[in-house]
């Protein structure tokens, strides 16, 4: 039976083929010229001091459902800038979480932090895209690519200047990861076959990341105590977006878990 991510991936798929459908892959690479500088997106996250935080856009997710309907991007990061976030990632899948390419565009117009694009890729073109439309990182999930895919992907991000952040949660992924020599790894404590959420598999998967490595823990961080636990750890970062956009404000849920 098809998991959820086998679903999406596939969905995936069609879309891709229909973008380059509607514009060539000549024509986007054509406007690689003009797009805006890259932002140091590694250097943002990596930054001593505590765990660095990447706060989220998006208005729903395919586990949760619609957490923030009509919600702007440009006012969210704004305010996620304010409370100390480090970067900012932005869903720019449709039909799952509500987002697009323009939230991208806008949410980068919008503060002056790097941005990370955070889709379900599994093809160069969707890299081209990123770059395209200001993106200064790009995700890459182990689970959706094989070794081939997934390694020229992650020469690709790197060649147009941006940061890869490379996810895993199965625990098998982590040596095709780390053969990669990536230096910037996530940890889903989502399981995206089943979408159950636990943050101790972080902790668990933490001693076999090199210290040389920053590690981002990503999805189930709600509270401060949470951040302290991922702090104590030795973990860099933490991708968190749902509990931010699904608080009253943003700003000031952002801040809390910050301290």
């Amino acid at each position: 039976m098809a998991t959820v991510l086998d679903k999406i991936v596939e969905r995936k798929r069609q879309e891709v083929a229909a973008a380059k459908a509607a514009r060539p892959l000549a024509g986007l690479e054509h406007q690689l010229a003009t797009a805006a500088p890259v932002r140091d997106f590694f250097a943002a996250v990596s930054t001593p001091g505590g765990v660095q935080l990447i706060a989220e856009f998006k208005r729903r997710s395919p586990s949760a459902g619609e957490i923030r309907p009509g919600a702007e991007p440009a006012a969210i990061v704004q305010g996620y800038a304010e409370a100390g976030a480090a970067a900012i990632s932005v869903l720019t899948d449709g039909e799952g979480f509500g987002g697009s390419l323009a939230d991208l565009v806008a949410a980068r117009a919008a503060m002056t932090l790097p941005v990370l694009r955070k889709e379900f890729v599994i093809d160069a073109y969707q890299v081209i895209e990123a770059r395209v439309h200001g993106a200064d990182a790009v995700l890459l999930i182990a689970e959706c690519l094989d070794d081939c895919l997934l390694r020229s992907l992650y020469r690709q991000i790197l060649d147009l200047g941006m940061t890869p952040l490379v996810e895993l949660h199965d625990e098998e992924n982590l040596s095709r990861v780390l053969d990669l020599g990536a230096t910037l790894i996530g940890i889903n404590n989502r399981n995206l076959h089943t979408m159950t959420t636990d943050i101790g598999h972080v902790l668990r998967l933490r001693d076999q990341v090199p210290a040389d490595c920053v590690l981002v823990a990503e999805s189930g961080i709600r509270t401060r105590d949470d951040v302290l636990r991922l702090e104590a750890a030795g973990i860099g970062a933490m991708l968190v977006g749902e509990s931010l956009l699904a608080s009253p404000d943003p700003t000031v849920a952002a801040a809390a878990l910050l301290g």
